[in-house]
């Protein structure tokens, strides 16, 4: 029996299985091994291939990547040749685009880029219509714009049906990881801990996560509760391999549909309406996008000068964080080592300049000065002749190399 065939039995008995207490543990076991099985699924497939397939393979470019993920034939090609100069081919037939298509969104000073995919199907995390390349993609983004046809929605699902393929490949829409403390250890045995009432592993939830931690073969860990996660949650948290990626819900062609189905559309979370050939809620969208990605923009300033509004440094959380300390790294890796203080100008201070160091945390369209230290401040510090040292040591490595090159 193959793996999938595995997968298809595990998840038939699952469904025959009733949700109770008395099966918690039993569906546990359940989960620990679908989860696994799964993983051998797409570590098999992806082992045997030589990449991600033609025209899949796109350098990053921008400050965000932005995915739009759908079914076919639900406007992705013309809401991508809309928001950015790129033009896609669209036409009404079904799988009009057959590769990654990449554009650049300008907005705000920033630049996005907006990656327009083939339409999945379902099965596609089997592999079905190139849906392991497309989603190979999609697991690259920073957003992913989960595209819907507002029309058809009611009956076919398909927001379940994407979600679904997308949660069998690791990837968590809207979601966080849970606040599970994990760590394998070479003896000692389970060390079994938790801070707060689990309500959700049943009525004996050390003997749900012994179960499951014996799937993985895991005998001897540290764990510790400190919220009230799911088995789910928890197979995520041993795995280690998951993806928590923010998703936005656009249904489009919203002049096809009626004003009660729109409006109970655009009440769900995460969810907005759109409408690519009337051009409707196209802005909202736009800014829907810039707050979910959470861009940060640091516009710098020499001492004794304007700031420069031309060129913003631009920071978010999902890459490196926001703070003083991502702003110089951003600038160059050796500012760190001779940081002195940053003047901060802006929202996130209590007054204006304000000195700040490192760990302060940067707003919006916020200004900063970095000083740095002088030589003689640098010669006075404990590490500085480590550092020359280091350097030196360094230069005639580099100088050895080349005259081995040479000779």
């Amino acid at each position: 029996m193959g793996v999938a065939e595995k997968i298809k039995e595990i998840e038939a008995e699952m469904a025959r299985t009733q949700k109770n207490k008395a099966t918690e543990h039993h569906l546990g076991s359940l989960k620990a091994k679908l989860a696994k099985l799964r993983a051998q699924l797409l570590e098999g497939e992806s082992g045997g291939s030589s990449g991600p397939g033609e025209g899949f393979s796109v350098r990053r470019y921008g400050n965000a990547r932005v995915a739009l993920v759908g079914f076919p034939s639900v406007g992705k090609s013309t809401l991508l040749s809309m928001l950015t100069e790129t033009e896609s081919q669209d036409a009404a037939y079904e799988f009009t685009t057959l590769t990654c298509i990449p554009g650049v969104i300008h907005y705000k000073g920033t630049k996005i880029q907006l990656l327009d995919l083939p339409g999945i199907i379902e099965g596609a995390a089997q592999g079905r219509g190139r849906g392991k390349q497309v989603i190979a993609v999609a697991q690259s983004a920073d957003l992913i714009l989960m595209v819907l046809d507002a029309g058809k929605e009611k009956g076919n699902r398909h927001r379940e049906i994407l979600e679904r393929e997308l949660y069998s490949v690791g990837i968590r829409l809207n979601q966080r990881p849970a606040d599970i403390y994990f760590k394998e250890k070479p003896g000692g045995g389970i060390k079994f801990n938790s801070t707060v009432s689990l309500t959700k592993l049943g009525d004996e939830p050390e003997r749900v996560v012994r179960t499951v931690l014996k799937e993985y073969k895991i005998n001897n860990c540290e764990i510790l509760f400190r919220e009230d996660a799911t088995v789910d949650q928890l197979i995520d948290i041993i795995q280690g391999n998951r993806q928590y990626i923010r998703c936005l819900y656009i249904y489009n062609k919203i002049d096809v549909t009626t004003i009660e189905h729109i409006d109970g559309l655009s009440r769900q979370d995460h969810s907005l309406v759109i409408s690519c050939s009337l051009e409707l809620n196209l802005d909202y969208l736009l800014q829907r996008m810039w707050d979910e990605l959470g861009l940060v923009r640091i516009y710098t300033r020499r001492k004794g000068s304007t700031p420069s509004f031309d060129d913003p440094i631009v920071l978010t959380a999902q890459r490196g964080g926001t703070s003083v300390q991502s702003a110089c790294l951003h600038i160059h890796k050796d500012m760190i080592e001779h940081f002195k203080f940053a003047n901060v100008w802006g929202t996130s201070t209590l007054y204006s300049p304000q000195r700040c160091g490192l760990a302060h945390v940067l707003h919006d369209e916020d200004v900063i000065q970095i000083s740095v230290k002088t030589e003689s401040e640098q010669r006075r510090d404990k590490n500085f002749v480590v550092k020359v040292q280091e350097l030196y040591d360094k230069y005639h490595e580099q100088k050895k190399k080349k005259k081995k090159l040479k000779s």
